[in-house]
């Protein structure tokens, strides 16, 4: 059964930092490309950064470029999100998800797998 596990979601002041990771079970990551998608409390979910089935090219949303990294371990199957100097605007659910194809790319409509999400909350 493939399956996306998001965790290490939490409660955080402003400016501080978290990381995401998101688990893949019944597939390799070395075949698909990963997004981190996120929600906030009455908003559309948007993309907000991706990695490429090699690893090697990002792509990210302007509002987290400089902030935010995407990584991933092959060996682990785990794909990362570090964020860094979190603002009260990134509290929303995070999601990762997975689609098949090479390019790194944070449009939503790509996507085919979807994890079920983990709540970051950044407060003052």
């Amino acid at each position: 059964q493939l399956q996306l596990v998001e965790s290490g979601g939490g409660l955080v002041q402003t400016g501080e930092s978290l990381r995401l990771s998101c688990a893949a079970s019944g597939f390799t990551l070395d075949y698909v490309v990963i997004g981190w998608f996120r929600q906030a409390p009455g908003k559309e979910r948007e993309g907000v950064a991706s990695i490429s089935r090699s690893g090697v090219t990002t792509d990210y949303a302007d509002s987290v470029k400089g902030r935010f990294t995407i990584s991933k371990d092959n060996a682990k199957n785990t794909v990362y999100l570090q964020m860094n100097s979190l603002e009260r605007e990134d509290t929303a659910i995070y999601y990762c998800a997975s689609r098949a194809g090479a390019k790194a790319t944070v449009r939503e409509s790509l996507y085919d797998y979807w994890g079920q999400g983990i709540r970051v909350t950044s407060s003052p």
